[in-house]
């Protein structure tokens, strides 16, 4: 047996197939980012789901693709809590790209391809290889156009007074805005992006709204700006995205793209479903 597993910051999909390729069972966890997560939370999140224990010995390969697996320090530390949790298993882990990479490339043709989930990120794909220029310095310093990134733009924009009355009045009637609620999550808990991502399907709902234009468009354009427009290539192959916020807000990242020379590629919600596919291809040759 061995396991397919998408993982981000929010939720992670795990698909386990026989040798021969069939779908022996599908589950799901909360994400498990090893830069924001402890390895003890890290550990009970897989502990506690029943189909993962109780075939934590029978798994020959994990293949994890996650989010925070950016350098080797996070990557050690998720091998780390799997090698204690699955004993008889080998491990191979990449960042949350090749995911994206395997799920929306249908062929060997080079493109660039985003990640616009509750993080952001993007490569370059040359039709073999993955090429990633920037490492991802995570929620606080980068993820433009992420949920997390839209989430801290709308309290922002609600605490600074630049949301119209009628529309500040639906986000505090939808959630708990006081100053102490919001910094013992952000600063205190876990996954505090993930906790800010929240905030995002309200700017998603209301994108109509003068204010929430705005926003929008401008973190599309800072994240082409910053991501995109690093390879000289973009502008004569197609731009691929992969993640909740891209599959919700397509017509905006074609307009955004319009504007900036570049051509929109495929646009897929969730990856895991392409990357069995991958494996089964690799199990069958």
């Amino acid at each position: 047996m061995i396991f397919i597993v998408d993982s981000g910051s929010t939720k992670t999909d795990w698909i386990a197939l026989d040798n021969s390729g069939e779908v022996l069972f599908s589950t799901q966890t909360l994400g498990l980012n090893p830069q924001v997560l402890p390895s003890a939370i890290l550990t009970e999140r897989i502990i506690n789901n029943y189909d993962l224990y109780q075939n934590r010995e029978k798994v020959s390969h994990i293949y994890f693709y996650g989010a925070g697996c950016g350098v080797d320090s996070t990557v050690k530390r998720i091998e780390k809590v799997f090698s204690e949790i699955f004993t008889i298993s080998n491990f191979s882990i990449l960042e949350d790209t090749y995911a994206a990479v395997y799920s929306t490339t249908q062929s060997n043709d080079p493109a660039i391809v985003c990640i616009m989930g509750t993080g952001s990120n993007c490569t370059y794909f040359d039709g073999k290889q993955i090429e990633q220029r920037i490492t991802s310095l995570g929620y606080v310093l980068m993820d433009e156009a992420s949920g997390n990134f839209y989430g801290k733009q709308l309290i922002r924009a609600y605490y600074f007074g630049k949301m119209s009355d009628d529309l500040a009045k639906k986000f505090e009637d939808r959630y708990d805005l006081s100053p102490d609620v919001i910094k013992e999550n952000v600063y205190r808990r876990e996954n505090p992006n993930t906790y800010l991502a929240k905030f995002a399907k309200f700017i998603i709902e209301h994108k109509e709204a003068p204010e929430m234009k705005t926003i929008i468009k401008d973190g599309l354009q800072r994240f082409i700006s910053h991501q995109i427009l690093q390879f000289e290539e973009a502008k004569n192959i197609p731009i691929h995205f992969i993640g909740s916020i891209a599959f919700y807000l397509k017509d905006e990242i074609y307009e955004s793209l319009k504007k900036n020379g570049l051509h929109l590629g495929n646009v897929v919600k969730r990856p895991i479903d392409g990357l069995v596919e991958h494996h089964k291809n690799l199990l069958s040759q």
